[in-house]
């Protein structure tokens, strides 16, 4: 056993539950290089640790550290704590790629920084008055069996609203046995690779492609091939070329609205995909988290449309409802369903019953449609308004422009790196996304993903006026 060596983090005291915060940190930074670690409580005075790190510990049989955690035990040695456990985490965890998400709650959390680096739909406009008159509707008649245990799928009438919303919307034969209730759109990314992904399989990704999916994903150890995106999808020349060369499991897009580009896939596009899928074993991932929101309130035909035995759709409420319900649903062919529902089955046995009755409530007794326009009509607006000022004040840079969604990417001048804006900027009081983390095979550090939805008018001015200061700053 090698001699423990000191983490340069500088020592500081936590209270126990600060503490434990601090292990989750160092184990992700860890993680995120690939290192092994072990977190050592070698100081507690009944008021706060010092955490510091051992590394070079043993490996596996096939090469790959170890990652251990040793706890403080509660029997103090004199003024010491002694660490006597350890855990040898999974070797998936160590695939993990390093995630974002810690950074963007911290800015989230400071009130006197515009953020347009997370991914929120406006709170402005959730229905709570109307989502309180359905909770209220519904302990009114039947609570004790809202919050009993239920099945797996999910309460079967809002599984026929799902299911009668896509024939009506998109003309698609969809069924209740074919839809399956989850906890949001982001539990099916997890069950579906659980379902389909032996470590070194190849998933097709977007680039860039959703950092939420590349995250959840990594997590079963594949190999990402990615096909750039164009202005009108996936390019066809890199997609045939995959198919050809490096076969996958299945190709997951975003085609209407794309996260994080806020590019929509062309309907040509969309049959030209298809077409290349037909006959083969790959299953297209049509994640549909924005296909409600264009902004001139025309549904787009899904890839599954045409190509119906070979694709899935995930889809959720938290953008055109309320994304604290979490609240989605797979809508998969009948043979996918079975091995979907024993993995949903043992993660969680099904998703919030009582929010489920709830939001079936609140859809049969309200308009969701004129819910939706009003939503769109916002940030339609907000959108334009950000484009528009990307324009005048920053000529320099480049932009999407979404025709519905939440997000879109600006490419900075020659030679920023999209981390020197987001630190600078967080100095200036202004958050962007850097694009590192959408893109699987390196990349992204010219480009930056800003979020519209969640900033009104007035901040995503002031705001753009910030985000200019820093780019003439660092140009």
């Amino acid at each position: 056993m090698s001699k423990p060596i000191r983490s340069a983090v500088r020592p500081q005291k936590f209270s126990d539950e600060r503490f434990y915060d601090r292990v989750g940190f160092l184990l992700c930074r860890k993680v995120a290089s690939f290192r092994p670690a072990v977190i050592h409580a070698d100081h507690h005075d009944g008021m706060g640790c010092t955490p510091t790190c051992l590394a070079d510990r043993p490996v596996t049989s096939r090469g790959i550290p170890f990652l251990y955690v040793e706890r403080p035990t509660l029997v103090p040695s004199g003024r010491r704590f002694v660490s006597t456990m350890t855990f040898a985490f999974a070797r998936r965890i160590q695939h993990a790629p390093a995630s974002f998400l810690g950074e963007l709650f911290r800015v989230s959390s400071d009130p006197s920084i515009i953020s347009f680096a997370g991914g929120l739909p406006s709170s402005a406009l959730i229905d709570t008055g109307g989502l309180s008159d359905a909770a209220r509707d519904v302990f009114d008649t039947d609570p004790r069996t809202a919050l009993q245990y239920s099945t797996t799928d999910g309460y079967r009438p809002l599984r026929e609203y799902i299911a009668a919303r896509y024939r009506k919307r998109l003309g698609i034969p969809a069924t209740a046995d074919e839809i399956q209730i989850t906890n949001g759109s982001q539990q099916c990314l997890d069950l579906f690779a659980k379902i389909f992904l032996n470590p070194g399989d190849r998933v097709g990704m977007e680039r860039p492609g959703y950092l939420g999916a590349i995250e959840a994903f990594s997590l079963y150890e594949p190999e990402f091939t990615a096909v750039p995106l164009d202005h009108e999808g996936p390019d066809p020349g890199a997609f045939s070329k995959m198919m050809r060369e490096t076969p996958v499991k299945f190709f997951y897009g975003i085609p209407n609205s794309q996260n994080p580009s806020g590019c929509t896939y062309s309907q040509d596009r969309r049959r030209e995909i298809a077409e290349m899928l037909k006959g083969t074993s790959t299953v297209f991932y049509e994640d549909d988290a924005f296909g409600e929101l264009f902004f001139d309130g025309k549904p787009r035909l899904p890839v599954k449309r045409f190509l119906p035995g070979n694709a899935v759709i995930s889809g959720s409420f938290s953008k055109t409802t309320a994304p604290g319900m979490r609240i989605g649903w797979l809508y998969a062919p009948p043979e996918i369903l079975p091995a979907f529902n024993t993995a949903k089955q043992a993660a969680d046995l099904h998703s919030n019953f009582l929010c489920q009755q709830i939001l079936h409530r609140y859809l049969t007794t309200n308009d969701l449609d004129c819910h939706i326009r009003k939503i769109i009509a916002v940030y339609s607006r907000q959108c334009r308004l950000m484009c528009d000022l990307f324009d005048d004040l920053m000529p320099a840079l480049s932009h999407t422009t979404p025709e519905g969604g939440m997000f879109l990417t600006a490419t900075l001048p020659a030679g920023l790196h999209a981390m020197k804006v987001f630190e600078e900027g967080i100095r200036q009081k202004v958050a962007v996304l850097p694009g590192m983390p959408f893109f699987v095979d390196g990349g992204g550090t010219d480009t930056i993903r800003l979020n519209f939805s969640n900033a009104d008018e007035e901040k995503i001015t002031e705001g753009m006026h910030r985000l200019a200061g820093v780019i003439s700053g660092l140009s």
